[in-house]
């Protein structure tokens, strides 16, 4: 794709980096079935190749409207269009950059900045998620039906034991934000299904969210303070000897994971941000390193107390294990071991519409991406379905009366 980039932007680090993808495509169309909103709407101005040619007018440029956003608005940023380009097409940076760039140009209404203002001011923050928590307990009679079944889902939990082994082994868990309001028990199994490894697990101290709700919304600086503030901690906890970073939920991992490309530039913390990328896994990453050592703790488990039946689970792997990580297939053969029948899940690729802050700001599309999804986990008539996001975890369970759990919690059920 040719192009010309206007003076505003041509000359810049994004400029160039915007410029080089939008000449790595190639028109040639293999997005446009892999895009879940294009599926929904069949409208190209709501797939891929159309927001790119969106993107490619206003950095030029030329002159956008609100509708330009409404359809850069619309995408998922699930990248399951980077698994589906044969020219390798870096479209979600190219969207983060677009979407930045749309925000300076195109006024949004007063109702739209304080919508996402307040998502910025309160999912970020642990305490505040609590707090946000209760008060949705008490006006919940009052909000419109998805709403309702959304908070019924999102009830805090109480901390979880960790197991107090010490080992030579260490990583640090990086909590995150919402989960460690909305199930802390998640990390727990993580470190219990750890020490039964040999590995000492501990949370990560002096962090916060990953950054990626302000970033993804177009707040860069302000993601980017966030993620500084992680490298700091993380770094010093590498320092004392942590081998890795982990993280268990995947959209966490997906972001920390690149920090030392958003970082780079910063003298500062550049190298610290390339190191911590670096030693930063998920949770699935970590165990299929571990694979031998898990098979012979489930089995020595599975001897002591053998399961009575097999417990039939629905996995659904979110878009960001998929497109981001590119680890498609690797939580599987983990839940087979450990004793599981998984069922046939039609269309795993296919976002929940879960997304971040999407199924607050784009509630339509996202009730419709949802009852997609949770239609085909129930076709196999699972027990449990599971999880390997707590963004996912919660959107489906809003949605379902299976069971929704992260697929660590049932590898923990096994390893008592």
């Amino acid at each position: 794709m040719q192009t010309a980039l206007a003076d505003f932007i041509r000359d810049s680090h994004e400029g160039r980096e915007a410029d080089g993808i939008l000449r790595s495509c190639v028109h040639c169309g293999f997005c446009l079935p892999a895009c879940p909103t294009y599926q929904l709407l069949g409208d190209e101005l709501d797939s891929p190749r159309g927001r790119i040619y969106l993107m490619k007018q206003l950095l030029e440029g030329a002159e956008v409207s609100a509708s330009t956003q409404l359809h850069l608005d619309r995408c998922l940023t699930c990248r399951a269009c980077e698994s589906a380009c044969p020219s390798g097409v870096k479209y979600g940076r190219l969207v983060d950059i677009g979407r930045a760039f749309a925000e300076q140009r195109i006024p949004r209404s007063p109702a739209a900045r304080f919508r996402r203002a307040l998502l910025r001011r309160v999912l970020p923050y642990t305490h505040r998620v609590r707090a946000a928590l209760r008060l949705a307990g008490v006006v919940r009679p009052f909000l419109p039906q998805h709403l309702r079944a959304r908070l019924t889902a999102l009830k805090p939990q109480r901390s979880a034991p960790w197991p107090m082994q010490r080992h030579a082994r260490r990583v640090v868990l990086l909590p995150g934000c919402v989960q460690p309001a909305l199930a802390p028990e998640i990390d727990a199994a993580a470190a219990r299904v750890l020490d039964r490894l040999g590995i000492e697990a501990r949370p990560a101290r002096a962090t916060g969210c990953c950054g990626a709700l302000s970033y993804h919304l177009a707040v860069h600086e302000e993601a980017l303070g966030q993620m500084r503030r992680n490298v700091a901690a993380l770094a010093a906890e590498l320092d004392a000897g942590a081998e890795a970073v982990v993280i268990t939920a995947s959209a966490c991992a997906a972001m920390v994971q690149d920090y030392g490309r958003l970082l780079e530039r910063d003298a500062t913390c550049a190298a610290a941000a390339a190191r911590v990328s670096a030693a930063t896994l998920d949770i699935g990453q970590l165990l299929e390193r571990e694979a031998a050592a898990l098979r012979a703790a489930l089995a020595d488990a599975a001897a002591r107390a053998p399961q009575a039946a097999r417990t039939r689970v629905a996995f659904q792997a979110p878009c960001t294990l998929q497109h981001a990580l590119k680890a498609q297939g690797i939580v599987e053969p983990l839940l087979i071991a450990a004793g599981y029948s998984l069922t046939s899940v039609a269309d795993g690729q296919r976002c929940c519409g879960s997304a971040g802050t999407y199924s607050i700001l784009q509630p339509q599309l996202s009730q419709r991406l949802l009852a997609a999804k949770v239609s085909a986990l129930e076709s196999g008539r699972p027990e449990l379905i599971a999880t390997a996001n707590i963004g996912c975890l919660t959107h489906i369970s809003s949605a379902t009366a299976v069971p929704v759990r992260h697929w660590v919690e049932l590898l923990a059920q096994r390893l008592p």
